[in-house]
């Protein structure tokens, strides 16, 4: 070996470890919260820090970033008052469950370290021209961020903790600490040295969320077009299908002896411990852990046979109702804050135009279905893209640290739909599973069986193809309500379905993953008739049957502290030997 090839493996080594190095780095990094020594950061490692923080690069090189040194111990207090005021506000807007949660997780440390820094921006600098920020002027803050994490990369090479503190108001932060009018603040960070790092995110560690697997976030070419590099874009609807598999049979066998063994009577607790059986054997684990936080998903769309006269409703309604579970004033969002649970609304396929506003997923396919009754309701390609928009809200929602989904839907004349689709599955004859939707005369009752009848005559759609049976004769809401219960099943989390389009949906799904169906709890009996012949295809029998026909999620949200309680009894009950109670003779 030469001397030039020595030097070139010495190279090639050298890199290596320098990777190596990097990216431990990296992946190392953490948002550090608690765990802080006294000691404080010595100048010269500071100095390090903030010129790998400088090194950035910014837009036009225009350096927008500025760096406040904060050691004062009466500024870090002010600033602690108006967090713990932001904290406050920000734990009374939680719905309980998640308030609960929160009261759990540490969001500053801005007395706990020997300094904050505030890293600012200011838009202006460089002047009017600088490259880059006419057509973007977001570019000076985006290049600040830039800023922020090569400084967070050199702490944690340095061995020193980061904390973003994020619950502050932005001007009244900029006021507290004296900044010009000009200045934004992008980050306030607590920095100080720490004895360990933890191995996963402070958050996903408390179980506040979950990390997203790479590859749901990488495309190709074409947003939607998923996979990592080297591998061939993959089919969302197949792979989530592929990620289903049974329940774990092990913790279902220790769930059912562990409910012989509690302080109670066997089988006293009736189909409560089928509940607790069904969520271990879900979790894989024994006792399986409360299914909350929850959140429920209305699905909202709007449908083109509403032409045919099913329905007394105007189609406008639907955009109303809308607004109003955004408002807080629909019955699903009563319900839903009596119990704690999230209101998520999706707009899939609402027809009008609908205002930005918090809590709306604006996801819309199409604006509403065509008209069953004269064409196909979809394409086969906006059926699949309602069902991914169905599988990426449950993935968000369960990433977000929710373990319980619930399903909900909003779309005037959805109950037509609804019976076609149970009709295509069950082989039921359309007048045995058409119902009065939202409360029919018998006119509009017959002229309704009449439309579902005509349609599957004139589709005639496979129940082995659900994809199509959804096209010729589903709605939107019902195609994303199939991917939302088919996401959870893959994603290992109890679904807690509501009524007669919740049914429809579920049939569908389960066309596409049969073992699906172990995942799902059935919340009610909706009193549409078609409902019950959509339940008993996919042997779920309802936790409860209170004559309902709303919709929303109601019935199911009903039905979830039983789901909840089933849980919390597996947890707390004592077992005879535990609590040394004498159980009876065999």
């Amino acid at each position: 070996m030469t001397d030039s090839d020595e030097r070139r493996c010495g190279s090639t080594e050298d890199m290596r470890w320098r990777r190596k190095g990097f990216y431990d780095t990296v992946h190392s990094r953490r948002d550090v919260r608690a765990g802080f020594r006294d000691d404080p950061v010595d100048d010269a490692v500071l100095v390090r820090v903030l010129e790998a923080a400088h090194a950035a690069p910014s837009v036009g090189f225009s350096q927008p970033w500025d760096f406040l040194v904060l050691r004062d111990r009466a500024v870090r207090e002010r600033v602690h008052a108006h967090v713990a005021a932001a904290r406050a506000a920000y734990a009374a807007s939680l719905p309980a469950a998640r308030a609960a949660a929160f009261r759990d997780v540490k969001v500053e440390a801005i007395l706990d370290t020997p300094l904050n820094i505030a890293v600012t921006c200011d838009p202006t600098r460089g002047g009017r021209h600088v490259l880059g920020r006419h057509t973007q002027p977001r570019t000076a803050p985006y290049s600040v961020v830039g800023a922020v994490q090569n400084l967070w990369l050199a702490a944690r090479a340095e061995g020193l903790g980061v904390g973003w503190v994020s619950f502050a108001d932005e001007r009244a932060l900029a006021a507290l600490l004296g900044l010009p009018q000009h200045l934004e603040v992008v980050a306030y960070l607590c920095v100080g040295h720490v004895d360990a790092f933890p191995d996963e995110p402070e958050l996903a560690a408390a179980g506040w969320a979950r990390r997203r697997p790479l590859r749901w976030a990488v495309h190709h070419d074409t947003y939607g077009r998923r996979g990592l590099p080297g591998e061939e874009p993959m089919d969302l609807l197949a792979e989530t299908v592929a990620a289903i598999t049974p329940p774990d049979a092990d913790a279902q066998a220790a769930a059912a002896e562990r409910l012989d063994r509690m302080t109670k009577p066997r089988g006293a607790l009736g189909r409560v411990e089928d509940l607790a059986v069904t969520l271990a054997g879900i979790a894989g684990a024994c006792p399986p852990p409360v299914p909350e936080p929850a959140a429920v998903a209305v699905f909202a769309g709007d449908h083109g046979v509403h032409a045919q006269g099913v329905t007394p409703w105007p189609q406008e309604v639907t955009a109303q109702m809308v607004v109003n579970f955004l408002g807080g004033g629909a019955v699903v969002n009563a319900f839903a804050r009596r119990l704690g649970v999230e209101v998520c609304v999706v707009d899939v396929g609402v027809a009008a135009p609908l205002d930005p506003a918090p809590g709306l997923l604006a996801r819309r396919v199409a604006d509403g279905t065509a008209d069953l009754a004269t064409g196909p309701a979809l394409t086969r390609e906006q059926a699949r893209a309602a069902v991914e928009v169905g599988i990426e809200t449950a993935r968000d929602l369960v990433a977000a640290g929710n373990r319980c989904l619930v399903t909900g839907d909003m779309g005037i004349a959805n109950t037509t739909a609804a019976a076609a689709l149970i009709s295509a599955f069950t082989g039921a004859d359309p007048g045995e599973v058409t119902g009065r939707g939202t409360g029919i005369d018998d006119a509009t009752f017959s002229r309704k069986t009449s439309v579902v009848a005509a349609a599957l005559a004139r589709h005639r759609p496979d129940p082995a193809d659900p994809l199509g049976v959804l096209a010729a004769v589903g709605g939107l809401e019902h195609a994303a309500l199939a991917g939302f219960v088919l996401a959870g099943a893959a994603l290992r989390v109890p679904v807690l379905l509501d009524g007669v389009n919740a049914g429809a949906a579920a049939l569908a799904a389960a066309a596409f993953a049969p073992d699906a169906r172990a995942y799902w709890v059935a919340g009610h009996r909706s009193a549409e008739p078609g409902h019950t012949r959509a339940l008993a295809h996919l042997r779920l029998d309802p936790l409860l049957d209170l004559g309902m026909r709303l919709g929303e999620g109601t019935g199911a949200l009903l039905a979830l502290p039983l789901l909840q309680s089933a849980a919390q009894a597996m947890q707390d009950v004592a077992t005879f030997d535990a609590a040394g109670v004498t159980d009876k003779t065999t």
